[in-house]
């Protein structure tokens, strides 16, 4: 420039001109992209086959293709970001764990499970680096409601770094979840230790050791509940024991148990046979081969006469010829030697159960019924010929 030249100065935009030119760049971009050719852009990846195209994308792909070819951006990024001959061992779970995160913050929590296992099994050696692995898989099984491996994961990263205050937090708040109540209330009383104030752990450890409370009662409670039972089980053995009742698939007095007198009919587990003030009382099966019916009654007294059921029994809803009643129908069981034997009705229960040949299948005395005399009794006899 000339010693005559003279400098020119550029005023400075005002806000006005700004405004303005902003609101041209604006308008020049809109009627670029109007004027762009419009169509439906059909070459997206759908949601059945995302992982695998994602799989096959420069920036994600970790394998090499089977045809054993990749193109130079595609191997490039391959080695930039996954191949440990071009990473440090560090700089690959940093990697896989910023994966982890770009996942984790969209909601895709198995994804970035995935992201931070495989940092994880680097090995990277640096104990913050696999603390915060740890504490992020945490995190993401927290939020699909694995509290078990959330714990597991934010106990491994305490081990990497005990200071590690959200660590600890999950891993109280996990072990809450899955009722482990002393593990919860020693992290609390680790967290408390560095922050004395902090009212949602004070708030944590009383609700944990509330629910410890209450499992221990019930723990107590189901320990005299099965002494409790315990004790009925030997007195109804030694009721049976002491009467003489012969019980199938029993060898000797040792071998009898009361889960082998349990009857085995649907609905009937809790019509097990059990003592009241010293007396037996069973459950009871009445057959209607006829009609191929049956009548369960739930707990007979050891001193009841078996005409007194069927006494309750008759007339029966079925029996439209009025055929079955009480003084009209003969009572057989199967004997031990695989034959009918008949019965007197009128005799109590306890005397039928020692009976020679009778024996007590499933815990169930069973009675067959049929009318006296009748062609279906015939027919029920000749059976067994």
């Amino acid at each position: 420039m000339s010693e005559n030249s003279e400098s020119v100065k550029k005023e400075p935009m005002t806000d006005e001109e700004r405004l303005a030119l902003c609101q041209k760049l604006d308008q020049e971009l809109d009627d670029f992209i109007n004027g762009l050719e419009r169509k439906r852009y059909t070459d997206g990846w759908s949601e059945d086959t995302w992982e695998e195209e994602m799989d096959k994308h420069p920036f994600f792909m970790k394998d090499t293709p089977a045809d054993g070819e990749l193109s130079p951006l595609a191997e490039g990024l391959a080695k930039l970001k996954y191949d440990p001959n071009e990473n440090t061992a560090l700089e690959l779970a940093t990697n896989y764990k910023e994966d982890g995160n770009f996942n984790f913050k969209h909601k895709n929590y198995r994804l970035a499970i995935m992201g931070y296992t495989e940092g994880i099994r680097i090995k990277c050696g640096d104990a913050e680096m696999d603390a915060s692995l740890y504490n992020n898989r945490a995190a993401s099984h927290w939020q699909l409601k694995n509290y078990r491996s959330s714990l597991a994961d934010s106990e491994k990263a305490l081990t990497y770094n005990p200071k590690h205050a959200k660590a600890r937090l999950r891993a109280a708040k996990s072990a809450l979840e899955v009722a482990k109540y002393d593990t919860c209330i020693e992290h609390c009383q680790k967290i408390l230790e560095e922050t004395k104030d902090n009212t949602e752990v004070t708030e944590l450890m009383k609700k944990a050791r509330k629910k410890k409370q209450l499992l221990e009662r019930d723990q107590r409670k189901k320990e005299r509940d099965a002494s409790a039972k315990s004790k009925q089980k030997e007195t109804v053995v030694k009721a049976i024991l002491s009467r003489g009742i012969r019980v199938s698939n029993c060898e000797d007095e040792d071998d009898l148990d009361l889960a082998k007198l349990e009857p085995v009919l649907p609905g009937a587990h809790d019509a097990i046979v059990h003592v009241e003030d010293g007396i037996l009382k069973w459950p009871l099966l009445f057959l209607y081969p006829e009609y191929q019916m049956t009548d369960f009654i739930k707990a007979c007294p050891e001193t009841v006469p078996l005409i007194d059921q069927l006494e309750q029994l008759f007339p029966a809803p079925w029996d439209e010829r009025g055929e079955y009643r009480k003084d009209s129908v003969n009572v057989y069981f199967e004997g031990y030697d695989k034959m009918p034997h008949v019965i007197d009705s009128k005799e109590q229960l306890g005397n039928l159960l020692v009976l020679k040949y009778f024996e007590l299948k499933a815990g169930t005395p069973a009675f067959f019924i049929l009318p006296r005399g009748s062609k279906v009794e015939r027919t029920f006899l000749e059976s067994y010929i």
